[in-house]
């Protein structure tokens, strides 16, 4: 390699490191932020996954602590003390609270608890229908039959699983208004549905037989399996 070779390699080299060195001045701040919000960022993350963790393990740690008193009393209070560690968990906590409550002979509570958690618009539709359903069984004696007929079917189109627990009450007040036919109609279409559990499709079978009538004959073929 010639002195003339040499020399223009390093002139190149040197205006390549000046240019390095003109671009990092100029745009190095910018990579050195994107380093720190990338790393700090996942580190946000993950602190904010730890931390979510944590209170849903404090929630249920709570929740059975709670259960773990002798009286339902007892466990009714201090299901109330505990905080929600969302809507979904308040929701949850609400219902198991409610039943404490109802437990332990308190049924004005339980129904207040229900009705609150029915009402409150921030909690997913299928808790609210539940805690309505619900409400509706502990408001039997104080609700004429039109008012809890109106109550279930206003919970039909919801959630499919409670929807045929919801059909059963319905088929249940046809009976107490001696609407047998209506009434075994409406238990016929419980058994042949699909999301009816078995107890529920036994449950129906034996009231339309009671009733007098017809098992459908594919709910006779599924309780023989059972």
């Amino acid at each position: 390699m010639s002195d003339t070779d040499s020399f223009i390699e390093e002139v190149t080299e040197e205006v390549r490191r000046d240019r390095l060195f003109a671009w990092m001045k100029r745009y190095g701040w910018m990579v050195i932020c994107a380093v720190i919000i990338v790393v700090g960022g996942a580190g946000f993350i993950e602190y904010r996954k730890a931390q979510a963790t944590a209170q849903y393990q404090a929630f249920g740690d709570g929740i059975l602590a709670a259960l773990d008193n002798n009286e339902a009393a007892e466990r009714a209070t201090a299901l109330a003390s505990i905080q929600g560690s969302d809507v979904g968990g308040r929701a949850v906590l609400a219902l198991l609270t409610s039943k404490e409550q109802f437990d332990a002979g308190s049924q004005k509570e339980a129904q207040e608890t229900l009705q609150l958690l029915a009402n409150d618009g921030d909690v997913p539709l299928v808790y609210r229908q539940v805690a309505s359903f619900k409400l509706l069984a502990l408001q039997e004696n104080q609700l004429s039959l039109a008012e809890r007929k109106t109550g279930y079917e206003a919970l039909i189109g919801g959630n499919p699983q409670l929807e045929v627990l919801v059909e059963e009450q319905l088929a249940l007040i046809e009976i107490e208004q001696g609407n047998t036919e209506e009434a075994i109609a409406a238990l016929g279409s419980i058994v042949q549905d699909s999301e009816a559990t078995p107890g529920l499709r036994r449950r129906a079978t034996q009231l339309i037989v009671a009733l007098g009538g017809d098992v459908p004959e594919v709910a006779t073929a599924q309780e023989q399996s059972e």
